[in-house]
């Protein structure tokens, strides 16, 4: 591998001479490196990363997606006295000057500047940070609404088209190829019981109701950059998934994620709800930092963004059981159950305080 790295760093348009490349972050998909380089002013660092090709089959695509999007967004942070080079992702082309380089293997890299004196958190530790996340989100939304959406490629088709899940769910279930569904009926029926509800999203954006929006489909706390010395968000980042799709995912998945209070994949479920005290506080931020933005259907929606996509990741995590543990990485004997376990008690949990979650949004918008 350190020839091929080597050779990589070796094409982009780095400033310097070149000192030490170490591995980098905890990613799960693409290979990350933070490369060093020596200047006359001092060191500079860059992230190097190796594109899996497995999970983005057509990563030219991906670069020509996220180049576009970080132009944008480069120019609404200087139009708004920003600082650019901290506030977004800023791609290093390649010494021919393209955002990609091929290597002999037929491997994608990408090079970024590194952002200093900034952390990304794995788990909300204070409140604070999910609040910081949710104005990096909302912020985000704000700056790319005149982004034309539509002219983004869909880089994994029907990512949050949840009714097409459903069918897969379906079919995983009935073929029943690892003959698991007799050990999880009440789950399977759990999922059936909902089925009415799952093209609501999906509905609302064919007819029109709610505009299709950029959106960046993976809005963990561990997207955002939170500087070191003033504790706010400053950069999102991972930009692999922006597609076009609804507000209403970006929302969800984030109350999904750092709205619960339990681990994805807890075994004791009685650990595992939704705190509200939580959720008001991303929808706070999240609406304060779209600024007007936001329809008033989408903002009706919200509740049901958080229900559907923690549903939806239920029924992914489900189906995967179902068909042999082929997609998620697990680590041990039904994991993948765990984890759909969760995701399907969270939206248990959610219908609970559905009036509740309703009553929020009326109030904070």
């Amino acid at each position: 591998m350190y020839d091929s790295v080597f050779q990589a760093i070796c094409s982009f348009a780095f400033e310097g001479v070149f000192e030490s490349y170490i591995p980098y972050g905890n990613g799960h998909i693409n290979d990350t490196y933070a490369v060093t380089f020596t200047r006359q002013a001092g060191s500079a660092r860059y992230i190097l990363q190796r594109v899996n090709q497995q999970v983005f089959k057509k990563p030219e695509a991906v670069m020509e997606n996220i180049a576009g999007v970080t132009r944008h967004l480069k120019e609404k942070i200087i139009a708004a006295g920003g600082d650019f080079s901290r506030e977004a992702l800023n791609i290093i082309p390649t010494k021919d000057h393209r955002n990609f380089y091929i290597d002999e293997s037929g491997n994608y890299w990408r090079g970024f500047t590194f952002i200093d004196n900034a952390t990304t958190y794995e788990l909300v530790e204070r409140p604070e940070d999910f609040y910081q996340s949710a104005l990096a989100f909302g912020n985000f939304q704000m700056m790319l609404a005149d982004y034309p959406a539509a002219t983004l490629h869909e880089t994994i088709p029907n990512f949050h088209h949840t009714p097409l899940r459903m069918r897969r769910f379906r079919e995983a279930a009935q073929a029943d190829v690892k003959n698991r569904a007799k050990g999880v009926h009440s789950e399977i029926q759990f999922v059936l019981d909902r089925e009415e509800e799952a093209s609501i999203l999906t509905d609302a954006l064919e007819r029109g109701e709610i505009p299709l929006r950029v959106t960046h489909n993976d809005t963990k706390l561990n997207n955002v950059m939170i500087d070191d010395r003033t504790h706010k968000a400053i950069c999102i980042i991972d930009l692999d998934t922006v597609m076009p799709g609804s507000s209403l995912y970006d929302f969800g998945d984030s109350i999904r994620f750092g709205a619960a209070t339990a681990e994805e994949d807890e075994k004791d479920l009685s650990k595992q709800e939704m705190s509200l005290s939580l959720y008001e506080i991303f929808t706070r931020g999240f609406l304060e930092s779209t600024k007007g933005t936001l329809t008033d259907k989408e903002i009706e929606l919200l509740p049901y963004g958080a229900k559907l996509m923690t549903f939806e990741c239920g029924v992914r995590f489900l189906t995967d059981y179902l068909e042999g543990d082929t997609y998620f990485k697990i680590r041990r004997q039904d994991h993948n159950l765990d984890r759909a376990r969760t995701q399907l008690h969270l939206v248990s949990d959610m219908e609970k305080k559905w009036e509740d979650m309703r009553r929020i949004v009326e109030y904070l918008a």
